[in-house]
C-alpha cells in the first residue's frame, strides 16, 4: 500500500493555491485597469482617430474600456461632458464649451483637424439657385443667407472668416441656424439657403452629384484649428493619469491615419483597409464602393500626437467674444490646459 506522503500533499496545495491566487488578481486587477470612457463624436472621416484606436486596441493597451457615442452637432457635446454624461468631446468650439468653459467646467487637452494648404479642408459650396444668381466666390456670400447648425457653432465662426476676409462683416450675411448638418444639407439642395461650409467628403460628394457648387475653401481665408479635443477640468486635475492615457492612445490613431490617408498612392492596400475601418462608422448607410470616393476625398490634415494651435484658439476666442457669443471673462489659461500635448508655435 503506497504511504500518503503528507509534505508532498501539503507542498502542492501551497502551490495550486497560490496559482489560483495570482489568477484570481490577476482578472482582478486586469479589470480595475480598465478605467470606463466615453467619447463623443461626429460621424465625420475628421473623427477617424476615435474609430482606428478603438478598432486597433489602442485604447485597451492604455487600460481604457471606450464607448463612442455620435452626436449631431458640437454643443451637445460640451453639454454632455460638463454634466457628466461622456468623458472627451472631439470636435470645434462653440458658444456652448465657451460658457461652461467660463465656469470652470470644460478644458480643451489637445487638437485634431487644423486646415492645412494642401490638403483636403472645409470647402466652400453654395446651391446651384445661388451659383446661377451669381455666387460665384466666397466674396458673393455678401448679403446671402449661409447655414448652419446653431448660432454659436463652428459654422457661424466659419461665416466671420469668410466676411473678414472678404472686406464685409457676419451682419452682412443672413444667417440660418437649422440645428443638424442633415438639415443643412437638404436646405442648400433645395435652395432654401444659398451657402454653407462643410468637410470635405461631405461637400465632395454633393458635388459630384451635382447637386451643389464648391466656390472655395476655409483654408483659403486663413489658419484655423477647426477640431480640438476637450474633457472636464475634474478629469484633468482627479484622472490626469486616464487623460494621459488616452491622448497617447488617439495620438497613435492620429499617426495612422496620416500615414495612409495623408498619400493614399504609396501603399493601395493600407488604403482600403484605412477605408473599410472608417466605413464601419461614417456613411453606415451606403454601400462600401459608393462611401468610398467620400471618405478618400475627406483626408483632413490632423495635428501630429493631438498638438494644439494654443494662438489660433485664442483668435477663435477674440471673435467670439466680439459677437457677444462667449463671456467677456474667459481667457484662453482659464479654458485651456496645454500640459497634456505640444502647442504649435
Amino acid at each position: 500500500m503506497k504511504r500518503f506522503n503528507m509534505n508532498l500533499f501539503t507542498r502542492r496545495f501551497v502551490l495550486g493555491a497560490a496559482a489560483g491566487a495570482a489568477t484570481l488578481m490577476g482578472v482582478v486587477g486586469a479589470s480595475a485597469a480598465a478605467d470606463k470612457v466615453t467619447i463623443g463624436a461626429l460621424r465625420f472621416t475628421s473623427h477617424s482617430p476615435s474609430f482606428i484606436a478603438v478598432e486597433k486596441g489602442y485604447f485597451k493597451e492604455e487600460g481604457l474600456d471606450v464607448e463612442l457615442k455620435f452626436f449631431q452637432a458640437a454643443q451637445p457635446i460640451a453639454v454632455a461632458i460638463a454634466s457628466g454624461d461622456i468623458d472627451f468631446g472631439v470636435t470645434a468650439l462653440s458658444g456652448g464649451f465657451y460658457n461652461l468653459a467660463d465656469k470652470g467646467a470644460l478644458k480643451v487637452i489637445g487638437g485634431l483637424m487644423s486646415e492645412k494648404k494642401g490638403a483636403p479642408g472645409n470647402t466652400i459650396i453654395v446651391s446651384n439657385k445661388a451659383y446661377d444668381e451669381g455666387v460665384k466666390t466666397p466674396a458673393d456670400l455678401k448679403g446671402r443667407s449661409w447655414a448652419m447648425t446653431q448660432q454659436g457653432s463652428s459654422f457661424h465662426y466659419m461665416a466671420g472668416l469668410i466676411s473678414e476676409a472678404n472686406g464685409f462683416t457676419v451682419k452682412d450675411m443672413q444667417l440660418k441656424p437649422l440645428q443638424k448638418v442633415g438639415a443643412m444639407i437638404g436646405a442648400l439642395k433645395s435652395g432654401q439657403v444659398d451657402g454653407m461650409a462643410i468637410v470635405p467628403h461631405i461637400a465632395s460628394a454633393l458635388a459630384r452629384g451635382g447637386a451643389v457648387k464648391v466656390i472655395g475653401k476655409i483654408q483659403d481665408m486663413t489658419d484655423y484649428q477647426v477640431t480640438t479635443i476637450f474633457t472636464s477640468t475634474k478629469n484633468t486635475e482627479e484622472r490626469k493619469d486616464v487623460v494621459q492615457r488616452f491622448l497617447k492612445a488617439y495620438s497613435r490613431g492620429i499617426a495612422d491615419y496620416l500615414a495612409v490617408m495623408q498619400d493614399q498612392e504609396k501603399d493601395p492596400a493600407a488604403t482600403e483597409a484605412m477605408v473599410d475601418l472608417i466605413h464601419k462608422y461614417v456613411y453606415t448607410d451606403r454601400p462600401r464602393e459608393k462611401a468610398a470616393p467620400s471618405i478618400k476625398a475627406g483626408a483632413v490634415y490632423l495635428n501630429e500626437g493631438a498638438a494644439l494651435d494654443v494662438k489660433d484658439v485664442e483668435r477663435q476666442l477674440k471673435w467670439f467674444q466680439s459677437q457677444k457669443l462667449a463671456p467677456a471673462s474667459l481667457t484662453v489659461d482659464k479654458m485651456v490646459d496645454a500640459s497634456f500635448v505640444e502647442t504649435l508655435k
